[in-house]
């Protein structure tokens, strides 16, 4: 008896442990619970249905649950359908023994999902403005997901739950220009956590990597949180554009090539405004095409149309409206490439900069300055300066450009928004000029003036400007305000050969003209120079005296070997018209082109040598002559000599015609015409009684280049021509 009971037991137990076996591995199908199931999901929403199919049940003897599985339903609301691929959860064995049947979790698996299609069933479910504009950007993509839901004992969904999944093709068109198309990432939100991670996508055919991005809910904001890291990026002017608020007013960008690695984060607020933004980013510029608008050829000369960056290593900080960008690497300018580093720092109210420009085996000119760079040596330009936005104002706060013992220093230089000069504290200039002239100067401001002293200074380039300056043009006013500046200068060089000493005065500037001056020096062997400049409501006068006429006269290239002779300006200004008067006295040339020919083609050989030789004398040279915009007009240019004397008039119209015509006479003919002085020879007229001639008529036409000049004999010499002769005759 006992033997059959044991066995009884024995077999008893084995059928209930391969009861529990087989209801733990296999388990068994059934539709018992499809019932209970979709009451528990109508719980979510009324009008959401969910078809299952016959559901498997597994025991778990470990955690004495019941596990229900169903593969193939489809959860349904009105006509939007999302097909799933498995629905799992666990029951309570104690709750089902007293048929009190929940579900404490549920597990939903998705089968491949159309993005779209999903936004669209949420929104039946729950509707927002975030649901809905995610809906209107989003074009398309696709989404599989584990979805992990958890009950409390009245059936409602407590908030951890857990969402894990993918992303595969996704598209969204966020502005009219801007398609972000490739997007693929995996996700796990975890009630309010929100992880993605290997985000990739692409935007103008460049691929964007998100290692990370988090998404954590605090009460009414999101704190969002992320690193990128992108290689071989493509960008031309017009994505550049689309992406940034380009303010370089100065600069357009044509092409960036560049790595960029990014470490950020910002809140996004109720509003759905971003807050709190801070970005890290290290981005390597590979390559990048830039085109100044400014025309910068006046310092690179070989300035090239595009200016091309290469090899830079940037670091750009942003946080709390501050901007922060740190850089260095290659430029290229001009034929070689030269190295520039960089930091900018913007706020809401200025951008203050840093920057230094080494200039190696290119040109560089200070035209202004008559400075050029040694090709071969090294300069280094360094500026460091602030610009306000409230005033659009630029403080140049240093300026230094030095090369080998060259030193040129520029302090507190405050340009205006139009970048005209308003006011400057310092200039240091230190430099070997073009001329290897040596060349030391400082500018100070004091109370109400400036004071330029220098004990060198060779002003052959300023004078040479001078006397090409069109004060009517805007594109020379670099001032913007008036002031005086009172000059001591101990040795003044006009050009290489003539110094001025104890070159002492003042110039007044307003509106970037000078107004009112008065300069005065001393040559050698007590000779003097007097510049003045006297203005009034409607006129300028200016007048210039010089004992020496040479270092004037030499600038004109048509005319060598000038010598001797002192040189008499008066000139009057009134409504942009001046009329102007011009005399030099007992001076010679040796050589003039224009006139030589004249000469020849006179047939006077004789005074032809004579000016291409020795040179040939005058004792007085006059013209009168006005000016307006880029119109010269000669009224008359007088000029006689022992042996020649000439009177003519014309125009010169810029670069563009000359038009000149006049008389020229031989010495001889003049002689006999007034009776009182002996002929010359055979040179001019011959051994016969009417051999020659009373003079020439001429005419001088064309571009400054190719001028074309004729000639004709004249009879009777003009009644204006023999008048101005004896007045001068009867002067000297």
């Amino acid at each position: 008896m006992k033997k059959i009971i044991f066995r009884f037991l024995i077999f008893t137990l084995l059928l209930i442990f391969s009861f529990i076996t087989y209801l733990s591995t296999i388990g068994i199908k059934t539709d018992a619970f499809n019932d209970q199931i979709s009451k528990e999901v109508e719980k979510i929403d009324k009008q959401l249905e969910i078809d299952l199919n016959k559901i498997s049940i597994i025991l778990d003897p470990f955690k004495f649950k019941l596990v229900l599985k169903t593969i193939g339903a489809n959860l349904k609301k009105k006509n939007k359908l999302i097909k799933l691929e498995s629905v799992r959860s666990n029951i309570d064995i104690k709750t089902f023994v007293n048929k009190k049947f929940s579900l404490s979790d549920l597990d939903i698996t998705t089968r491949t999902i159309e993005i779209k299609n999903l936004i669209s069933f949420i929104r039946t479910i729950e509707d927002s403005p975030q649901i809905f504009i995610l809906e209107k950007f989003l074009k398309k993509g696709y989404l599989i997901a584990d979805i992990n839901l958890k009950f409390d004992q009245k059936g409602n969904i407590k908030d951890d739950f857990i969402i894990k999944g993918l992303v595969k093709d996704g598209e969204i068109k966020l502005f009219k220009k801007i398609d972000l198309s490739k997007i693929n990432f995996i996700f796990n939100i975890q009630n309010k956590k929100f992880e993605f991670k290997d985000i990739n996508l692409s935007y103008d055919n460049n691929d964007f990597k998100f290692p990370e991005l988090n998404l954590i809910k605090q009460k009414n904001e999101f704190l969002v949180s992320g690193k990128s890291k992108s290689e071989n990026l493509v960008l031309d002017d017009t994505k550049i554009n689309q992406l940034l608020s380009n303010d370089l007013s100065n600069v357009k960008i044509e092409l960036a090539n560049f790595d960029l690695e990014n470490t950020f984060s910002f809140k996004i607020n109720k509003k759905y405004k971003i807050d709190d933004l801070k970005i890290n980013s290290l981005m390597n510029l590979k390559n990048s095409k830039l085109i100044s608008l400014k025309n910068l050829k006046e310092f690179f000369p070989e300035l090239n149309e595009i200016i091309e960056l290469s090899d830079h290593q940037i670091q750009i900080d942003y946080k709390k409206d501050l901007l922060s960008i740190k850089g260095n690497g290659n430029i290229l300018i001009q034929k070689e490439r030269d190295n520039i580093n960089y930091n900018f720092l913007k706020s809401k109210t200025n951008l203050k900069f840093d920057t230094s420009l080494e200039i190696k085996k290119n040109p560089f000119h200070l035209n202004f300055l008559n400075y050029k760079k040694n090709q071969d040596d090294k300069l280094k330009i360094v500026i460091l300066g602030v610009k306000n936005f409230l005033s659009n104002e630029i403080n140049l706060k240093d300026i230094l450009i030095e090369e080998k013992d060259n030193k040129f220093e520029f302090k507190n230089l405050l340009l205006s928004k139009k970048y005209k000069i308003k006011s400057i504290s310092m200039v240091n200039l230190d430099y070997f000029d073009n001329d290897l002239i040596k060349n030391e100067l400082s500018i100070k401001k004091k109370d109400k003036y400036y004071l330029l002293e220098s004990k060198s200074f060779n002003a052959t380039k300023i004078i040479d400007d001078l006397l090409k300056a069109d004060n009517n043009s805007e594109s020379e006013k670099i001032l913007s305000k008036n002031f005086k500046l009172n000059i001591k200068i101990k040795e003044a060089f006009l050009d290489k050969d003539h110094l001025i000493e104890d070159l002492n005065g003042y110039l007044t500037f307003n509106n970037s003209e000078i107004i009112n001056a008065n300069l005065l020096g001393d040559f050698s062997d007590n000779k003097k120079i007097n510049f003045t400049i006297r203005s009034t409501s409607n006129e300028k006068i200016i007048t210039l005296y010089s004992d020496l006429a040479k270092p004037f006269v030499n600038r004109y290239k048509f005319i060598k070997g000038f010598e001797e002779g002192n040189l008499n300006f008066h000139s009057i200004k009134q409504n942009n018209v001046s009329n102007s008067k011009l005399i030099i006295d007992n001076f010679k040339v040796q050589e003039v082109p224009a006139l030589a020919k004249l000469l020849t083609l006179a047939s006077l050989q004789g005074i032809a040598d004579l000016l291409t030789g020795e040179g040939i004398r005058f004792t007085d040279f006059e013209m009168k002559f006005s000016n307006k915009d880029e119109l010269m007009k000669i009224e008359e240019l007088y000029a006689i000599g022992p042996a020649i004397s000439l009177l003519m008039e014309g125009y010169i119209e810029s670069d563009d015609l000359v038009s000149l015509r006049g008389t020229m006479v031989p010495a001889t003919t003049i002689n006999r015409t007034i009776s009182s002085i002996p002929l010359l020879g055979d040179i001019l007229v011959g051994k016969k009684v009417g051999e020659g001639v009373f003079g020439v008529s001429f005419k001088i036409k064309g571009p400054p280049k190719k001028l074309k000049t004729t000639v004709n004999p004249v009879k009777t010499l003009t009644p204006r021509f023999i008048t101005r002769t004896l007045e001068k005759i009867k002067k000297n």
